[in-house]
Protein backbone atom coordinates (compact mmCIF):
# COMPACT_ATOMS: atom_id res chain seq x y z
CA UNK A 1 0.00 0.00 0.00
CA UNK A 2 1.22 3.80 -0.55
CA UNK A 3 1.73 5.66 2.07
CA UNK A 4 3.56 8.52 0.55
CA UNK A 5 4.55 10.29 -2.65
CA UNK A 6 8.02 11.20 -3.10
CA UNK A 7 8.48 14.58 -5.65
CA UNK A 8 11.71 15.40 -7.86
CA UNK A 9 11.65 19.30 -8.15
CA UNK A 10 13.24 20.54 -11.78
CA UNK A 11 10.95 19.68 -14.60
CA UNK A 12 8.17 17.67 -12.13
CA UNK A 13 7.07 21.11 -9.78
CA UNK A 14 8.57 23.36 -11.70
CA UNK A 15 8.98 23.75 -15.84
CA UNK A 16 13.12 24.64 -15.93
CA UNK A 17 15.40 24.58 -18.96
CA UNK A 18 18.40 26.20 -19.56
CA UNK A 19 17.61 27.11 -23.24
CA UNK A 20 14.80 29.66 -21.47
CA UNK A 21 17.78 31.86 -20.80
CA UNK A 22 20.54 30.99 -23.28
CA UNK A 23 18.53 30.85 -26.39
CA UNK A 24 17.91 34.86 -26.27
CA UNK A 25 20.93 34.78 -25.52
CA UNK A 26 22.64 33.86 -28.37
CA UNK A 27 20.08 35.08 -30.53
CA UNK A 28 17.96 32.63 -31.08
CA UNK A 29 20.52 30.16 -32.16
CA UNK A 30 19.65 26.64 -31.35
CA UNK A 31 22.53 24.80 -33.03
CA UNK A 32 25.17 27.23 -30.64
CA UNK A 33 22.24 27.27 -27.65
CA UNK A 34 22.69 23.24 -27.58
CA UNK A 35 26.19 23.30 -28.12
CA UNK A 36 26.42 25.83 -24.39
CA UNK A 37 24.23 23.44 -22.75
CA UNK A 38 25.50 20.38 -23.80
CA UNK A 39 29.37 21.41 -24.00
CA UNK A 40 30.09 24.51 -21.40
CA UNK A 41 27.18 24.97 -18.89
CA UNK A 42 25.99 21.31 -19.26
CA UNK A 43 24.85 18.88 -16.68
CA UNK A 44 28.14 17.38 -15.30
CA UNK A 45 29.03 21.15 -14.98
CA UNK A 46 25.88 21.78 -12.53
CA UNK A 47 25.39 18.68 -10.86
CA UNK A 48 28.43 19.89 -9.16
CA UNK A 49 26.82 22.31 -7.62
CA UNK A 50 23.55 20.26 -6.57
CA UNK A 51 26.28 18.16 -4.79
CA UNK A 52 27.33 20.99 -3.01
CA UNK A 53 29.84 22.50 -4.81
CA UNK A 54 30.33 26.86 -4.37
CA UNK A 55 28.45 28.40 -7.60
CA UNK A 56 30.49 31.04 -7.92
CA UNK A 57 33.71 28.86 -7.55
CA UNK A 58 31.77 26.46 -10.64
CA UNK A 59 31.53 29.55 -12.28
CA UNK A 60 34.64 31.26 -12.18
CA UNK A 61 36.23 27.87 -13.04
CA UNK A 62 34.26 27.22 -16.54
CA UNK A 63 35.03 31.19 -16.98
CA UNK A 64 38.49 29.99 -17.06
CA UNK A 65 38.38 27.12 -19.26
CA UNK A 66 35.45 28.50 -21.92
CA UNK A 67 37.16 32.78 -21.87
CA UNK A 68 34.53 33.12 -25.02
CA UNK A 69 31.28 32.13 -22.97
CA UNK A 70 32.70 33.95 -19.38
CA UNK A 71 29.51 36.32 -19.76
CA UNK A 72 26.79 33.77 -20.79
CA UNK A 73 28.32 30.83 -18.06
CA UNK A 74 27.91 34.14 -15.57
CA UNK A 75 24.41 34.39 -16.33
CA UNK A 76 23.89 30.79 -15.31
CA UNK A 77 24.54 32.00 -11.87
CA UNK A 78 23.11 35.50 -12.14
CA UNK A 79 19.96 34.93 -14.07
CA UNK A 80 19.38 31.65 -12.97
CA UNK A 81 15.69 32.04 -12.33
CA UNK A 82 15.44 33.11 -15.86
CA UNK A 83 15.67 29.24 -16.60
CA UNK A 84 12.31 28.32 -14.61
CA UNK A 85 8.64 28.97 -16.15
CA UNK A 86 6.91 28.72 -12.70
CA UNK A 87 5.16 26.05 -11.34
CA UNK A 88 3.93 23.32 -13.67
CA UNK A 89 0.23 23.64 -14.05
CA UNK A 90 -1.79 21.19 -11.81
CA UNK A 91 0.91 19.69 -9.60
CA UNK A 92 -0.25 22.16 -6.72
CA UNK A 93 -3.83 20.78 -6.76
CA UNK A 94 -2.01 17.18 -6.31
CA UNK A 95 0.05 17.83 -3.04
CA UNK A 96 -3.16 19.20 -1.95
CA UNK A 97 -5.52 16.29 -2.13
CA UNK A 98 -2.72 13.91 -1.73
CA UNK A 99 -2.56 15.56 1.60
CA UNK A 100 -6.39 16.23 1.83
CA UNK A 101 -6.96 12.01 1.35
CA UNK A 102 -3.71 11.80 4.33
CA UNK A 103 -1.14 10.49 2.06
CA UNK A 104 2.73 11.70 3.01
CA UNK A 105 3.68 14.31 0.25
CA UNK A 106 8.09 14.45 0.31
CA UNK A 107 10.59 16.12 -1.68
CA UNK A 108 13.96 14.77 -3.42
CA UNK A 109 15.64 16.71 -5.50
CA UNK A 110 18.82 17.72 -6.85
CA UNK A 111 18.87 21.74 -6.39
CA UNK A 112 21.98 23.83 -5.89
CA UNK A 113 22.42 25.84 -2.22
CA UNK A 114 22.73 29.10 -3.95
CA UNK A 115 19.36 29.24 -5.07
CA UNK A 116 16.72 26.46 -3.16
CA UNK A 117 15.83 29.32 -0.20
CA UNK A 118 14.88 32.10 -3.21
CA UNK A 119 12.92 28.94 -4.98
CA UNK A 120 11.00 28.57 -2.02
CA UNK A 121 9.81 31.78 -1.73
CA UNK A 122 8.77 32.14 -5.39
CA UNK A 123 7.28 28.54 -6.33
CA UNK A 124 4.36 27.52 -4.45
CA UNK A 125 4.79 23.52 -5.59
CA UNK A 126 7.60 23.81 -3.66
CA UNK A 127 6.77 25.78 -0.53
CA UNK A 128 3.83 23.51 -0.23
CA UNK A 129 6.80 20.61 1.02
CA UNK A 130 7.72 20.64 4.14
CA UNK A 131 9.51 17.42 4.40
CA UNK A 132 12.16 17.20 2.48
CA UNK A 133 16.12 16.22 1.09
CA UNK A 134 17.94 18.75 -1.18
CA UNK A 135 21.29 17.50 -2.98
CA UNK A 136 23.53 20.43 -2.15
CA UNK A 137 23.02 20.11 1.66
CA UNK A 138 24.12 16.43 2.00
CA UNK A 139 26.70 16.46 -0.78
CA UNK A 140 24.97 13.55 -2.42
CA UNK A 141 22.87 13.37 -5.88
CA UNK A 142 20.29 11.50 -7.16
CA UNK A 143 20.79 8.65 -9.10
CA UNK A 144 23.38 7.52 -5.71
CA UNK A 145 20.88 5.42 -3.65
CA UNK A 146 22.50 6.83 -0.74
CA UNK A 147 20.04 10.12 -1.36
CA UNK A 148 16.83 8.02 -0.87
CA UNK A 149 17.88 5.79 1.82
CA UNK A 150 18.72 9.02 3.62
CA UNK A 151 15.13 10.35 3.00
CA UNK A 152 13.65 7.02 3.98
CA UNK A 153 15.54 7.43 7.09
CA UNK A 154 15.09 10.72 8.06
CA UNK A 155 11.31 10.40 7.64
CA UNK A 156 11.25 7.07 9.37
CA UNK A 157 9.57 5.69 5.15
CA UNK A 158 9.61 2.32 4.43
CA UNK A 159 10.51 2.36 0.73
CA UNK A 160 7.72 -0.41 -0.19
CA UNK A 161 4.59 2.47 0.97
CA UNK A 162 6.76 5.03 -1.28
CA UNK A 163 6.05 6.14 -4.61
CA UNK A 164 9.17 8.33 -6.43
CA UNK A 165 8.12 10.65 -9.08
CA UNK A 166 11.20 11.91 -11.33
CA UNK A 167 11.39 13.29 -14.92
CA UNK A 168 14.45 11.36 -15.19
CA UNK A 169 14.68 7.51 -15.58
CA UNK A 170 18.06 6.85 -14.26
CA UNK A 171 16.45 8.64 -10.88
CA UNK A 172 13.26 6.50 -11.04
CA UNK A 173 15.25 2.87 -11.63
CA UNK A 174 17.16 4.18 -8.50
CA UNK A 175 14.14 4.11 -6.40
CA UNK A 176 12.96 1.24 -7.56
CA UNK A 177 15.72 -0.59 -7.23
CA UNK A 178 15.14 0.21 -3.23
CA UNK A 179 12.02 -1.21 -3.76
CA UNK A 180 9.91 2.02 -3.85
CA UNK A 181 7.41 2.49 -6.63
CA UNK A 182 8.53 4.40 -9.50
CA UNK A 183 7.04 7.33 -12.10
CA UNK A 184 8.79 8.89 -14.92
CA UNK A 185 6.64 12.24 -15.01
CA UNK A 186 4.61 11.61 -18.08
CA UNK A 187 3.95 15.30 -19.50
CA UNK A 188 1.37 16.72 -17.47
CA UNK A 189 -0.49 16.89 -14.26
CA UNK A 190 -3.42 15.15 -15.56
CA UNK A 191 -1.47 11.89 -16.89
CA UNK A 192 0.55 11.81 -13.80
CA UNK A 193 -2.51 11.69 -11.02
CA UNK A 194 -3.87 9.17 -13.19
CA UNK A 195 -0.78 6.82 -12.69
CA UNK A 196 -0.76 7.80 -8.95
CA UNK A 197 -4.64 6.55 -8.52
CA UNK A 198 -3.79 3.28 -9.85
CA UNK A 199 -0.69 2.79 -7.31
CA UNK A 200 -2.74 4.27 -4.31
CA UNK A 201 -5.56 2.14 -5.11
CA UNK A 202 -3.64 -0.71 -4.78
Amino acid sequence: MIKSVIFDYGNVLVDWNPAYLFLPVFGGNEAECKFFTDNVCNREWFTRMDRGEDMDKCVAELQTQFPKYADAVAMFRDRWFEMCHGDIPGMLDIINGLKVKGVGVYGLTNWPAATFAEARRRFKTIASIDNYVVSSSVNLVKPDPAIYKLLLSKFNLKAQECVFIDDRVDNVNAAIALGMSGIVYPGSAKALLKNLAELIRR
